[in-house]
């Protein structure tokens, strides 16, 4: 007697078993899959246009190379509310820092995240992050950069680091104060 011949009728039984479930199953759904819910946002900005966002905007216009520009720190009159007060995806503003945001904030310190193994991010980017600084050279907030991959073919570390540091020198030069980049500019 081949003992084989029974586990395969109970194989076979099984999944005659199972299949019609299938056949009746629900069609999959043609709804698009639920997105993350919106961050709360901390701040509002002003009715009016910010030298900040003018700030971003003109850079992102001179820049092809950049994905976004965006601005980070603490609104006036407010205390620890980091949040994104400025930048290229205006349906960001307000939303609160991430830990790391905070940590170049406080400290001063310059994070270069070139995410080459990420793949979720759509365009793929390299990310520096530096301390903001106004026209007297002190550390005054966050500026973010996220250079385009796609369209930097072969930039390593080294270019994009320098270009985030040329750019963020010479945005310091229009910046008089911490203060001016939330008013209208003059």
């Amino acid at each position: 007697m081949n003992i084989h011949r029974p586990l395969a009728l109970r194989a076979a039984a099984l999944l005659l078993a199972v299949m019609p479930l299938s056949l009746h199953a629900e069609p999959p759904s043609t709804k698009p899959a639920p997105t993350a819910p919106a961050k709360k946002k901390n701040w509002t900005p002003p009715s009016h246009k910010m030298l900040a966002q003018v700030l971003s905007d003109r850079t992102m216009a001179a820049h092809p190379e950049l994905l976004s520009v965006t601005f980070h720190g603490v609104p006036p009159g407010m205390d620890k509310v980091y949040t994104m007060f400025a930048g290229s995806f205006p349906e960001r503003i307000g939303n609160p820092d991430d830990p790391d945001d905070i940590d170049v904030i406080t400290k001063g310190i310059t994070i270069v995240d070139p995410r080459w193994y990420r793949t979720t991010d759509h365009p793929k980017k390299f990310l520096v992050m530096l301390p903001l600084r106004d026209k007297n050279k002190e550390n005054i907030g966050l500026i973010v950069y996220a250079f385009k991959l796609d369209t930097n073919p072969g930039k390593g570390e080294r270019e994009f680091i320098a270009e985030a540091l040329d750019l963020r020198d010479a945005l310091s030069e229009q910046i008089p104060s911490y203060e001016a980049l939330f008013a209208a500019p003059q």
